[in-house]
């Protein structure tokens, strides 16, 4: 994978920062028991003001680096009779979903959407310029309703809650290893010596790549649930309808990876890296519901 989603990128960034400032500081030091053993409970809590600090520093950050790295430009006036209709859609379904207005804007690129924000009364939905050439209304209706329902489901939070619990894991495994390694291949048998250091820090990396498989997971289940959601707010048709236009586009140009988290189609990730279902398994997904409510 050589590109991952923003999210994960700054809050693996952020927790290697974290990292290096405490080894700085010397309060890595707290975690050596005696001077021999590893204190669990100091590690425990180590890792976890290291863990979660990346993740709720990336959901702090996530709207304005979206806008940043997207390019977006914010509806506050309308220009035309899109941008007028878009407001007032958005208005529309954040009121049916219970949420403060989020601010909406317009991006450069294909079909493709996505929200983002610190809290579910504080978000961002943005939509690509291809999408709306490519769409008709009722179509991006659908849409921002999925969108809307990702927002209102408090996804963003939920994913930062995930990503720093899986965090602390990788923080305090991490220190696992370098301490074994430290004194069983390097037999250093007080303190902790630069193997310590060298050897946490790389395997926090591999860690954090491979934890990122729960957060991806995560992320193809919320997309089944935000497109319910959609479903609800603007009608099983349209969501499936909206869904077999990206299908069938011939160049759908997806979100870069860093912006896949909440847009609405897939980033192109495989199996488990994946952060979104394939396309048909969702439409096939509100086929099965819409058959079920008949």
């Amino acid at each position: 994978m050589l590109r991952i989603l923003l999210f994960l990128g700054t809050n693996i960034a952020v927790i290697a920062l974290i990292s290096v400032t405490f080894r700085l500081l010397g309060l890595d030091g707290i975690l050596a028991q005696n001077g021999v053993d590893l204190d669990i409970n100091a590690l425990l809590i180590y890792s976890a003001i290291i863990g979660f600090s990346g993740s709720i520093i990336s959901l702090l950050m996530s709207k304005t680096m979206a806008k940043a790295s997207m390019g977006v430009q914010l509806i506050e006036q309308p220009r035309s009779g899109d941008e007028a209709w878009l407001l007032n859609t958005v208005q529309q379904q954040a009121t049916a979903a219970g949420i403060k207005m989020p601010e909406v804007g317009i991006f450069e690129g294909g079909p493709n959407a996505f929200a983002t924000g610190w809290n579910k009364n504080d978000a961002l939905v943005a939509v690509s310029t291809g999408l709306l050439q490519t769409m008709n209304h009722d179509e991006v209706e659908a849409v921002l309703a999925h969108e809307i329902s990702h927002v209102a489901n408090g996804d963003m939070v939920t994913l930062a809650l995930i990503q720093g619990v899986v965090n602390t894991f990788v923080v305090f495994l991490s220190r696992v290893v370098g301490h074994v390694v430290d004194r069983v291949v390097f037999k250093v048998e007080r303190g902790h010596g630069p193997a310590f250091w060298i050897v946490s820090l790389v395997a926090q990396f591999v860690l954090g790549i491979l934890a990122s498989m729960i957060v991806m997971w995560f992320s193809r289940w919320r997309e089944y649930r935000a497109d319910a959601g959609g479903a609800a707010l603007a009608g099983n048709a349209k969501m499936i309808a909206a869904l077999r236009k990206l299908k069938n586009a011939n160049d759908p140009h997806p979100l870069p990876d860093e912006m896949a988290a909440f847009g609405i189609s897939g980033a192109g990730l495989k199996e488990l890296f994946a952060s979104h279902p394939p396309l048909d398994a969702r439409i096939a997904a509100l086929e099965a519901a819409r058959a079920q409510a008949v």
